[in-house]
């Protein structure tokens, strides 16, 4: 039996999806809805905000600093991005092609973060960056051997260890956010490379491409939706990164969220924090039609 246009079934498709709507309405549409009203007005007293029409908060977000501060954001997201990418793409393709027994538990690997709330996983890692944590204890070490196997041959001894600052800089901020978001690039991958027709593969390799021209010029392209998805994915989420920077980042290393939050917390300026907001969902939602548009011009051709 053919299957039904869900236009000849309107009452069965309202009354499944009228809960999910109005869910949506009430706990996302309607509050977006008020934050971004926020960000035209401006504040009347301690816990008042005067709904003016104004555009002075969008004003005051281009300034330089602020631009600034977006554009810091812009590129630290992209950095995070581009590494998940290099170091998800091999990770993908080895579960791909691993066999049947280990791919559920390879998997399994990659998922077992989300089981763990973010806040104990990034206090963790913070705990291995430490001055004191596992990461300079290991340096340390390897230091003291190289300064051991010197005296062994006759040489003069290395100086004294001192702990490398891994914490409370750029470079933490990008391998937290590495660390946390690298799941989400793997699995889109994973999930692109898996249907990929293999005996493309094997025909490139019996005439002669090689492997890694085989991986650019045949596997790539097929599984650039996967690539694009998993960009999309990755930089999106750490753009508005928040927790990360705000625990293993220092003061010159703070991003928009961080920013955003300030605003809304300690500042008390409501609007100006709704307009930095709705400035930085703007540019996520210039992104997504970015994305559509190329999704779009690739079908045409």
């Amino acid at each position: 039996m053919a299957e039904q246009n869900w236009k000849e079934q309107k009452a069965s498709f309202f009354a499944t999806s009228a809960a999910p709507i109005l869910w949506t309405a009430l706990f996302f549409i309607v509050p977006m809805g008020i934050v971004w009203a926020y960000s035209f007005g401006r504040n009347a007293g301690l816990t008042q905000i005067e709904l003016s029409g104004t555009l002075e908060n969008y004003k005051r977000a281009t300034e330089w600093l602020y631009l600034t501060i977006f554009a810091k954001s812009f590129g630290v997201a992209a950095l995070v991005t581009a590494i998940c990418l290099v170091v998800g793409f091999p990770v993908a393709m080895a579960i791909t092609f691993a066999s049947e027994k280990w791919r559920p538990w390879l998997l399994l690997g990659i998922m077992l973060p989300f089981w763990t709330n973010l806040l104990i996983r990034t206090y963790a890692l913070m705990m291995l960056l430490g001055t004191q944590g596992y990461a300079n204890k290991a340096l340390g070490g390897l230091w003291g051997g190289a300064s051991w196997l010197k005296t062994l041959v006759g040489l003069e001894p290395l100086p004294t260890w001192e702990p490398v600052q891994l914490l409370f800089n750029n470079f933490a901020v990008v391998f937290g956010l590495v660390y946390v978001h690298l799941p989400f690039m793997v699995l889109p991958l994973y999930s692109a490379l898996d249907r990929l027709d293999r005996s493309l593969i094997e025909a490139s390799l019996d005439l002669g491409a090689g492997h890694f021209r085989t991986i650019m010029q045949i596997v790539v392209p097929l599984a650039m939706p996967g690539i694009v998805a998993g960009v999309m994915i990755t930089l999106i989420p750490a753009l508005g990164a928040y927790l990360t920077p705000d625990l293993m980042g220092g003061t010159d290393s703070q991003m928009i969220a961080n920013v955003i939050e300030r605003q809304f917390k300690r500042a008390n300026d409501w609007p100006f924090g709704a307009a930095l907001s709705f400035m930085l969902i703007y540019a996520m939602f210039a992104l997504i039609a970015l994305q559509g548009l190329r999704k779009k011009r690739g079908e045409a051709r």
